[in-house]
């Protein structure tokens, strides 16, 4: 797949098989998030692959809109180290970045993908925090659902000409 068709046609997908996936594809999909661009190249970004069936189910008590989790496979929570990147807001887009390429190397690979969002939800940042034990130093970011897709999706038309602005506003 080519990555423009990547981007355009990668769906979120909420509702996955029982089919396990294969270590080497999850492994891939952390080191396609370690290759995302962060500022001042500081790849401040943490990873908790979670597999476990226990966990994956206590996920929705974490995150009111995690319900998907209970059929994923693996979740991937991605942190921000605030002892190395400092600001919380650069975590924020460092980790962006790391789960966009999540998103789209998953969706390359034939394997589902939905992104929830964790910070700025101080609810959520407790939540996820207290389940994976996370230090005080490491700030959750989003978490990515991921599983065999058993749902298709339409791909809508989302290009808007007049959000395109010329030169000036």
């Amino acid at each position: 797949m080519e990555i423009y068709d990547a981007i355009i046609t990668r769906r979120s997908i909420r509702k996955f098989s029982s089919i396990p996936i294969e270590n080497n594809i999850l492994e891939k999909l952390l080191k396609a998030a370690m290759y995302a661009p962060s500022a001042r190249n500081t790849r401040s970004w943490h990873f908790i692959l979670c597999t476990e069936r226990e966990t994956l189910n206590k996920i929705p008590l974490a995150h009111p809109h995690a319900k998907m989790c209970l059929e994923a496979q693996a979740v991937i929570v991605v942190c921000g180290d605030l002892s190395i990147e400092p600001s919380v807001e650069y975590n924020a887009i460092n980790c962006s970045a790391a789960t966009q390429n999540i998103l789209l190397a998953s969706h390359e690979m034939g394997i589902g993908s939905v992104w929830l969002g964790v910070f700025p939800r101080p609810e959520r940042v407790e939540g996820v925090t207290n389940l994976f034990l996370l230090p005080s130093n490491i700030v959750p970011v989003s978490m990515i659902a991921l599983g065999y897709p058993a749902e298709e999706k339409n791909i809508p038309e989302r290009f808007e000409m007049d959000k395109i602005h010329y030169n000036k506003w």
